[in-house]
């Protein structure tokens, strides 16, 4: 199996699955994938989504960034929005679209945090998708909380984390537009640091379970996340390695 999915009408599209997780269990495919914005989807991208055993749609993006959609959403895939941050959220503007934001938000706003992981642990059975536009920071931070609390390692997370700046490339060309990893690389050159610095320093002190319980999360909230997005590994370990994509 391949992390990369191949959905018509988006590019930022990976399944969170086949990861090594704590207790020497593996990330679930098919629970949790994480994308750009799917109002682009064409009829056969909704299909490819529906046949993936998406059921859920987490949106995080704040009211006013969504585009007309191309009206070929399936029956039986409903959308449960959760916006993650503000524009006029102090903080924003300085570091939106770096990983600078990451843990500032995650320090001014850990009730959205937990709010975006509810979402998710309360989703009925099937897959979730949790997206924002690019689905690259906002999307990245709720996926980075959900690898860690599952047990991934930190140099997992970080690859899944870096491999937006690849799969957007793309996007950008055919909408005519600058590559903005371009622009987030040098506002991380300005600020000393990089991509890898910003996040394995942020994960280095983190206790995922702890923060997500200060921020709201139950016992059960957190039990229901571990157990949507993990699954007992069966084959030693072969199905991480060969999984690809990442």
């Amino acid at each position: 199996m391949t992390r990369d999915l191949a959905w018509d009408g988006c590019h930022n599209v990976r399944d969170l699955g086949g990861l090594p997780a704590a207790g020497g269990r593996l990330t679930r495919w098919g629970a949790v994938v994480r994308s750009d914005t799917p109002d682009r989807l064409t009829e056969a991208g909704w299909a490819a989504l529906q046949a993936h055993g998406v059921r859920t749609i987490v949106d995080l993006r704040t009211p006013g960034e969504h585009q007309v959609g191309t009206g070929h959403r399936p029956p039986g895939v409903s959308v449960v929005s959760v916006p993650l941050d503000q524009p006029d959220d102090p903080g924003r503007l300085p570091y939106g679209g770096t990983p600078l934001y990451l843990q500032p938000f995650m320090e001014r706003r850990p009730d959205r945090c937990a709010r975006a992981l509810r979402a998710i642990a309360q989703a009925p059975p099937g897959g979730v998708l949790v997206h924002c536009v690019a689905g690259r920071d906002r999307t990245g931070l709720v996926t980075l909380l959900l690898l860690a609390l599952a047990g991934v390692a930190e140099h997992d997370i970080l690859a899944d984390y870096a491999l937006s700046a690849d799969r957007l490339r793309p996007l950008y060309a055919k909408l005519g537009q600058a590559d903005d990893d371009l622009r987030v690389q040098a506002r991380l050159t300005g600020a000393g640091t990089t991509t890898s610095e910003v996040i394995l320093s942020l994960l280095a002190g983190l206790d995922a379970e702890d923060y997500l319980r200060v921020a709201g999360l139950t016992t059960a909230e957190l039990a229901a996340l571990r157990e949507r997005l993990t699954v007992a590994n069966e084959d030693g370990g072969e199905q991480a390695r060969t999984s690809g994509g990442g």
